[in-house]
């Protein structure tokens, strides 16, 4: 599956999550900064207001994040992993690989780029790992190169 069209490939439950939170920010958050709003600019003067400053911050943050998760569901195609080759990497599975050089073993799920989270074990497809990956199955063996040199990846484990 091609990133270059700028498609966000999602399951079904997190696109719902994601709509939730939408919602949840154009509601409920959008009002409670707009409630800020007007208690700091009930202060007076706002020249030298630090709260009035704070909220006005946080609202353009708020919006920031709106348009972001609105532009990604706008470009949101539902993947049904049922349908997906389950001897096979793609995007949405989870990958258990070995460093064959340290030994140390990782395991991380592939997903768009605007789901990439090194810190939550997501990978984006387009990395030069998830490139590296895709299509290949359990007990190949892949080659990254990387900044410390090139690198080599037994694929231990595939599931959904």
């Amino acid at each position: 599956m091609n990133e270059q069209n700028g498609n966000v490939y999602l399951k079904r439950g997190r696109m719902n999550e994601l709509e939730n939170e939408l919602k949840d920010l154009k509601t409920i958050k959008r009002k409670q900064v707009a409630d800020r709003i007007a208690e700091a600019r009930s202060h007076g003067d706002l020249t030298e207001n630090a709260e009035y400053d704070v909220a006005k911050e946080e609202q353009t943050h708020l919006e920031i994040k709106i348009a972001k998760l609105e532009n990604m569901l706008a470009r949101v195609i539902v993947i049904d992993d049922v349908a997906m080759p389950d001897n096979e990497i793609h995007i949405l599975c989870n990958v258990k690989l070995e460093n064959l050089t340290s030994g140390n073993k990782m395991f991380f799920t592939l997903v768009s780029p605007e789901e990439a989270d090194f810190e939550m074990d997501k990978i984006s497809i387009t990395s030069p790992l998830g490139k590296t990956l895709l299509g290949k199955k359990i007990n190949d063996t892949v080659t990254l190169d990387s900044p410390s040199g090139k690198q080599q990846f037994k694929i231990l484990e595939i599931s959904k």
